[in-house]
Formats: structure tokens, sequence, C-alpha cells
């Protein structure tokens, strides 16, 4: 469509100073001079002309005029089939074009108009009614470009703030400190994981993870030391995450979560013991965390199939029971909930 915004994305800025160009289309030269003279005296309209019907479209689309005065009897190519060619080009096809014709035709008349021409003038027209026919289709024309700059902009700015508003949303989402999923990411990531494990019965995961210690590593290393091991906790636990649906957040402190979606309990205990080993490796220096002598997690892991007669926080008391006992066992250790003894018995 001609007014498709697109077709004046290329147009120059500040519709708001845009002059009246005039473009003319003629093959005699004394027409191009007659209508110079016609609008001399009219200091705001910018006229162009070219003799060379071949060379009207590149011209057209180099000026952009607010008018295109169109003679239709021409060598090489006609009239007609040019207004043709500015209808079917997208940087032209809005152009009002007035017609210049040598005679008062009907049938020619009712051509110019079938292939998309918006006036039709017998040359050489007065004056006056030529200022007047100019003035009021370039300004029809000038309008029209604003309102598409005017629509432009306002979708640019909505789009700007679209993409703000899910900035803001994902930073809202993040912990400040590590960069990962926050507990308000983790709460609703494992309603939305247990409702899609209830509709399509598939296991859900869950590792909890406490950083072994980590009171006395802040003693011994200071807040910002005990900020830096927290990050490398999080990268630890994010690069040993292999699917987009995994999910690692802070829980609080320096606890830690894993969502692990369609995941069984042996590919999750397979997970949790690779993040364990992998902080160990990293060897950060931790003297008061003996045996070792460096910073490990204690990870406890539930698994569960959703069920209507249950919900996530059943799987979430299950995972935080299997992370105690992997602190009361001695640390550096995963403990799958489902090895414990049943505290129902």
């Amino acid at each position: 469509m001609c007014d498709d915004i697109s077709a004046f994305a290329s147009q120059e800025a500040g519709l708001t100073a845009f002059r009246m160009r005039i473009l003319l289309v003629d093959d005699q030269p004394i027409i191009a001079e007659a209508i110079r003279r016609m609008l001399a005296d009219q200091p705001d309209i910018e006229f162009h002309y070219t003799t060379n019907p071949l060379e009207a479209v590149a011209l057209a689309r180099q000026l952009q005029p607010t008018v295109i005065l169109q003679d239709l009897v021409m060598p090489a190519i006609d009239g007609l089939s040019l207004i043709k060619l500015y209808q079917a080009d997208p940087a032209l096809c809005c152009i009002p074009v007035i017609v210049l014709s040598a005679k008062e035709d009907a049938q020619m008349k009712a051509q110019s108009f079938a292939v998309g021409a918006n006036d039709y003038l017998v040359k050489l027209p007065d004056r006056i009614e030529l200022v007047a026919r100019i003035r009021y289709h370039s300004a029809a024309h000038i309008n029209r470009l604003q309102r598409n700059q005017a629509f432009h902009f306002l979708r640019e700015s909505q789009q700007q703030l679209a993409a703000a508003n899910v900035e803001l949303e994902q930073l809202a989402a993040l912990d400040g400190l590590t960069g990962i999923a926050n507990r308000r990411r983790f709460d609703q990531s494992m309603q939305i994981e247990w409702q899609r494990g209830l509709r399509e019965q598939t296991p859900l995961s869950l590792l909890l993870c406490d950083v072994d210690f980590f009171k006395l590593y802040n003693d011994n290393f200071g807040h910002q030391g005990g900020d830096l091991c927290l990050k490398k906790v999080a990268s630890v636990l994010t690069s040993n995450l292999k699917r987009p649906a995994d999910l690692a957040a802070r829980y609080g402190g320096e606890e830690f979560a894993v969502i692990l979606p369609h995941t069984a309990a042996a590919g999750a205990m397979k997970v949790a013991r690779a993040c364990c080993q992998h902080l160990e490796n990293l060897n950060l220096e931790h003297p008061a965390a003996a045996p070792k002598g460096v910073v490990t997690m204690s990870i406890g892991m539930a698994s569960l199939v959703p069920s209507a007669d249950i919900g996530v926080e059943k799987l979430i008391a299950l995972a935080d029971r299997a992370l105690y006992a992997a602190k009361r066992g001695g640390r550096n250790r995963v403990v799958n909930a489902a090895e414990l003894p049943d505290e129902s018995k």
C-alpha cells in the first residue's frame, strides 16, 4: 500500500520543514522554460525538470518531489508508461502526478486516471491554476509524509517501550549479585514447570544447594570475598545445565536452587554430583572448611512426577530435607530424598 510506513523509511529527516519540490518530465525544453517562468515568483516552490523521459524514474527517486508534472507524448517511453513505473515503485507510488497533455481528451483523461494520475491539465495551463493545483497536491502529499513519519516514530517508541519493559521484567527476575534467576523467578518457574509436569506426566527434579561453612568464609575473607565466592558458585551451577528449560536460581543467602524439568532422579543426581565436583575442583581456598580446605557445597535432590493430590511445596520440602541430611552427613555431598527414611513411619 502507498501508505505503508516502510515506503517512507528512507525519506529525509524533518518532514515538518519539507519543501514543495516539483519535477517536470517533458521532452520539450520550451515547455520546461514556460513552467519555470510560471513558478519563478513562488520562492517556496523548488522546480526541477528533465527532457529525457528515460531518466525520469531515477531522478524522481533522487529528488523525492511533492508533485510530478508528466507529459504524455514523448520519445522512447510514453507518459502513461512512466506513471505505471512510478506506481510500481514503493518510493514513488504516493507522489501525486499531474498530467500535462496537449489536448483536452476525455478518453486520455480516463486512461491517465486509470493508471494512477491525480490530476490532468492541458498545457500550457493558466499560471494561477497551475500554482493552485501544485500547492493542493503538494500539501496533501506532505501531510501524508508527516503523518506516516509520526506513525513511524510512534511505532518506534512503542517498540522501544516494549523492549524496555521486557528488559525491566528480566532484570526484576535476576539476582543482583550473581546474575542468575532470583527467588521470585524461581517461585514462578516452579509453578510453571509443576503444571507442565502435571499435564504431561513427566518427572520434575529439584536441587537445593548450600555453600558449606559460608559464614566462616565471609568472616575470613570479608563480604567482598564472600560475594565473589557466590558468583563462582552461580557460574558452576549454570555451566552444568545443558537444556534451555533448566534453571539455576539464588534461593537465598548462600543457598541456590536448580530446577530440572523432564528429568528423573538418576539424571538429576548426575547433574548434582557434577556441580559438587566442579566447585571442589576450583580449589577456592577455605581454611575453615575441614577436611578439604576449599569451598564446597551440599546438595539435596528430590524428584517427583506431579500429581493432583500434592503440590509443588512437597517437592521443595523433600529437597530441603535431603539438603539438611547432606549437611548432617558431613557436607560436600549429594543426598537423594528418596533414599531417606520415611518420616511418616
